[in-house]
């Protein structure tokens, strides 16, 4: 599952750094997927208990590899996964506008995206829930991002 490639820098020749192969970081993705889709009749707790367990594993796994930027963006879309799983727990356009109220939004609004259109996936990246699904919310609930503890397990360096 790793890789070495060489390192670009002016100047200099020879160096190379450890990476995680495509189909590594394309299974990971996979398993992810399969926990957040949204028909899983999971609680959101033990929804992030069971990501938790799979990829605090595959960082402990990858952790002397730079993955620093690819983990950033694969925590902005199971963010993204997560949010979309919320929204089609609510299912029910009251109960997604009672639950936007509780979030902080007007109720104008909130009865407006109650009854969209779009689809889950659509709302889940919309303004409307990135900003009252916040991380701090996640955070809140039980939520670690994958970034945070893949720089905690960095070994220091002497």
């Amino acid at each position: 599952g790793h890789a070495f490639v060489p390192t670009y820098q002016k100047g200099v020749k020879g160096k190379y750094q450890l990476v995680v192969k495509k189909n590594s970081w394309d299974s990971l993705k996979r398993k992810l997927k399969q926990i957040t889709k949204k028909t899983k009749p999971h609680s959101f707790e033990e929804r992030l208990k069971k990501l938790a367990e799979i990829w605090r594993g595959w960082i402990n796994n990858y952790r002397l590899a730079s993955i620093t930027a690819k983990l950033k963006s694969l925590d902005e879309w199971l963010r993204n996964r997560l949010r979309y799983c919320i929204w089609h727990d609510w299912k029910k356009p009251e109960r997604k506008r009672k639950n936007l109220i509780r979030l902080g939004v007007d109720p104008d609004h909130a009865y407006a995206w109650s009854r969209t259109r779009k689809g889950g996936w659509a709302v889940a990246q919309s303004p409307i829930l990135i900003t009252t699904i916040t991380l701090s919310r996640l955070r809140r609930r039980g939520y670690e991002s994958m970034l945070s503890y893949y720089l905690k397990m960095q070994p220091t360096i002497q």
